[in-house]
């Protein structure tokens, strides 16, 4: 099964099934790329938890809930939902409050949709491991990188025969990493752990689980560059290009087989270097390639008022919450966004936490 498939999209007043949702947070996150999605999704949204009574009235008037709720467990209690969803922020200790909350969630019977990151450390996704095989609940973390189209159709080049084996894969994305002294205090490394699920997301659909890692660090942005290898024998790089301008494209990704790569560059334009003669070498006249190794450009146009130049769909935001509701629906386990994928990723966490820089580490 290929993993980009395109598909026809169904509104969500024409699903005859739809699942019964709650949601818990009510910020600005949620609201610009979260809770819109519903209108594509199987669910009614049956009510809204927010510690704050004005902003939970306040979406539910917008999104449609029929009821709010202060308290979570009293939402629970009284609505018994088929789903919740849960977009929240951190506690003043640095913990990420949606693990604890997921945990309530699946334990009265609700699967769980939860935005990035699972937790704050390989113990506590390790707890949400155990309580979802226990309960036979599905969490699910919004790793959206891996829905993007253009990602999913680079996955399924990578993985074609004509390909190659993947011999190496860069990533770049702008993130800073805290002070050494700094990288064991959790609020210190709260916007490093809210943003490291991104490329190590990328890192793991495309290369597989990392067998070990190196990196130097500068100090002046926070900037790092990673050697990485991966137990598929691959080799990798993840710039993490702190300090760059803000008014340029932020990602670049580059995947190399054999004799053929790809590049997806601002997250929607992919471009798929087939394999190709190198043309006689100063006596070549044209660099124009026979048609059937000419290179591919997939990019998609901002004219029409279509489903597939919206945010929602570039950025992978619709298609994650899909994936999610129809294996409730279905009945059958997610296979992206797993708490598994979450675990390689809090490892790459705690080798960026706990590695000075320099030294080569096993993942």
């Amino acid at each position: 099964m290929p993993h980009h498939v395109p598909r026809e999209i169904r509104y969500n007043f024409e699903y005859e099934r739809r699942l019964k949702a709650c949601f818990i947070g009510a910020g600005g996150h949620a609201y610009r790329n979260v809770y819109p999605t519903f209108r594509y999704a199987p669910v009614d949204l049956a009510a809204i938890c927010d510690l704050s009574e004005e902003r939970a009235e306040g979406f539910a008037k917008v999104f449609g809930a029929e009821r709010t709720y202060t308290d979570h467990r009293a939402m629970l209690a009284a609505e018994k939902p088929d789903v919740v969803f849960i977009v929240t922020n951190y506690t003043e200790d640095g913990h990420v409050r949606a693990t604890a909350l997921a945990r309530d969630c699946v334990e009265t019977g609700a699967h769980v949709w939860m935005e990035k990151p699972t937790a704050a450390s390989r113990a506590e996704v390790k707890e949400l491991i155990a309580v979802s095989a226990r309960t036979g609940k599905n969490i699910m973390t919004g790793l959206k990188k891996t829905f993007f189209p253009a990602v999913e159709k680079l996955k399924d080049i990578v993985t074609a025969p004509e390909f190659g084996r993947l011999t190496s894969l860069t990533v770049r994305y702008p993130q800073g990493l805290p002070a050494p002294d700094k990288r064991g205090d959790l609020v210190a490394m709260q916007h490093f752990i809210d943003h490291i699920y991104h490329p190590g997301a990328i890192l793991n659909f495309l290369g597989g689980e990392i067998d070990r890692a190196s990196f130097e660090w500068e100090p002046v942005n926070g900037a790092t560059i990673t050697s990485i290898r991966f137990k598929s024998g691959a080799v990798g790089a993840l710039h993490m290009t702190a300090g760059q301008s803000w008014a340029g494209p932020l990602e670049r990704i580059e995947a190399i087989g054999e004799g053929s790569h790809a590049v997806v560059e601002n997250g929607v334009k992919l471009t798929h270097y087939r394999k190709a003669a190198l043309p006689s070498y100063g006596r070549a006249s044209s660099w124009i390639q026979p048609d059937e190794s000419a290179t591919v450009l997939y990019e998609p146009e901002f004219s029409l008022g279509q489903l597939y130049n919206n945010n929602m769909f570039t950025l992978g935001y619709v298609p994650e919450v899909l994936h999610f509701c129809e294996a409730v629906l279905e009945g059958r386990p997610i296979t992206k966004g797993t708490l598994q994928i979450a675990l390689e990723i809090m490892k790459l966490y705690d080798f960026y936490a706990a590695t000075p820089h320099g030294v080569s580490a096993a993942i």
